[in-house]
């Protein structure tokens, strides 16, 4: 193996760990897994969702959005015979525990 190929492959692996670290404590995303309704959202609608979770500066406005569109939701869900489980925890409630919410 050259020099110049170790260096980068043990420069890689030194620094995966860091990495792990910096995703991990990366911003809460809306996604399938911790989103509500997620199935019942057009692609355009998932953008313009987690726009919107990200800029809210209070947990009262976050409140606000997140029961409106999950009423949204539910009615879409049950439009086709569909019942959504409630998440244990929201969006609001893991922003806010981040600290990115007042």
């Amino acid at each position: 193996m050259k020099p110049f190929t170790r260096r980068w492959l043990l420069a890689g692996v030194l620094l995966l760990p860091l990495l792990t670290v910096a995703l991990a404590a990366g911003p809460w995303h809306a996604a399938r897994q911790n989103t509500y309704g997620w199935q019942f959202m057009t692609p355009d609608e998932r953008v313009e969702h987690q726009r919107l979770m990200r800029g809210f500066a209070t947990y009262q406005e976050c409140k606000a959005y997140q029961t409106k569109r999950h009423a949204e939701m539910s009615e879409r869900a049950r439009a086709v015979g569909v019942v959504l489980e409630p998440s244990p925890e929201s969006g609001c409630d893991k922003l806010r525990a981040r600290g990115r919410l007042q």
